[in-house]
């Protein structure tokens, strides 16, 4: 199959993860340029060894080098205000667009769930590195049972957190929390992120808790463990770190505040809790919330360019 030639917007710690993983592991898709606007920053430098072409002038640089006419897919690595600026100097040339930023102009994009609902989309957003983890999982057990309530909190070391993810902890809550209901199938959802200190850094931790009325536990089970092994396909790093968790939920337990107008009684707390390594292709192992981003953008490109060639779906 011939390889579409993609670019990479942004030279720090996402952008160079996935220019690594294009180059290492990527069989359908070629690295036509990083993109960055720093000329001393480490991705640009480590680009430049790889022989992958390069520019430290921003979109604008990019749309001025050799062979730009052939990029197919531009990954956006920057912040989601910058991605707004990006996606509009970019809009007239026709480029596929993949957003790694919380800007969500575009559908939002989980692999496992719904890549192929959105083949034609001109810019899809890949959500958060906690909305990557956890939306699978309420994707799974609202597929089995109506999910009224789900929230999902992401711990990550707070190493692997530079200045765009910082700078976007808003963006964050709030398009991971849309995503949960858009995406996932939760009617009402709620997100929070922690960025944990501690030394050694820990790995990324995820818990996604969905109250739910009766329904069959042993289906629920199956069903998440479905859906862990999806995802460890192109994150080896993503497992259970228990079993699936119920909870009975007494009666008195005032969990009318969390739920909409007009939800279903809920009887029951189902717990999930997730471990994501990274694999380390640029980044330390602790830094699984990194890892995760960029490896679903790189199963979302690589999707999109076997589409465009063979019309096959996931």
């Amino acid at each position: 199959m011939r390889k579409t030639k993609v670019a990479v917007i942004g030279s720090g710690n996402i952008g160079t993860d996935l220019m690594i993983k294009v180059l290492r592991l990527s069989e359908s898709l070629e690295m036509a340029a990083l993109v960055g606007i720093d000329p001393d920053s480490d991705g640009v430098a480590r680009a430049r060894r790889l022989k992958v072409p390069t520019t430290h002038e921003g979109v604008d640089g990019l749309i001025r080098m050799d062979g730009f006419a052939d990029i197919g897919i531009v990954f956006d690595a920057t912040s989601a205000k910058a991605h707004v600026a990006n996606a509009e100097r970019l809009a007239p040339f026709g480029k596929r667009l993949i957003d790694l930023t919380p800007a969500a102009i575009g559908p939002f994009v989980v692999p496992p769930v719904n890549l192929d609902d959105n083949l034609d989309a001109a810019d899809v957003n890949m959500v958060t590195c906690g909305g990557q983890a956890t939306i699978p999982i309420v994707h799974a057990i609202a597929r089995v049972t109506s999910v009224p309530y789900a929230e999902i909190v992401a711990s990550i070391a707070s190493k692997s957190a530079g200045p765009g993810t910082r700078a976007n902890i808003d963006e964050f809550t709030e398009t991971t929390s849309a995503a949960i209901e858009k995406v996932g199938g939760a009617a009402r959802g709620k997100a929070i992120i922690v960025l944990n200190p501690a030394e050694p850094p820990l790995i990324m931790r995820d818990t996604v808790f969905c109250l739910i009325g009766d329904a069959d536990h042993d289906a629920i089970r199956t069903s998440v463990a479905d859906m862990v092994a999806k995802v460890a396909r192109y994150v080896p790093g993503y497992r259970l770190k228990q079993d699936v968790q119920f909870t009975p939920i007494p009666a008195d337990e005032p969990v009318h505040t969390l739920l909409p107008a007009g939800a279903d009684p809920v009887t029951t707390k189902v717990s999930v809790f997730l471990e994501v390594e990274g694999a380390a292709h640029y980044l330390p192992a602790y830094a699984g919330n990194l890892d995760i981003m960029t490896s679903a953008a790189l199963r979302t490109a690589e999707h999109f360019a076997q589409h465009a060639q063979t019309g096959a779906t996931v």
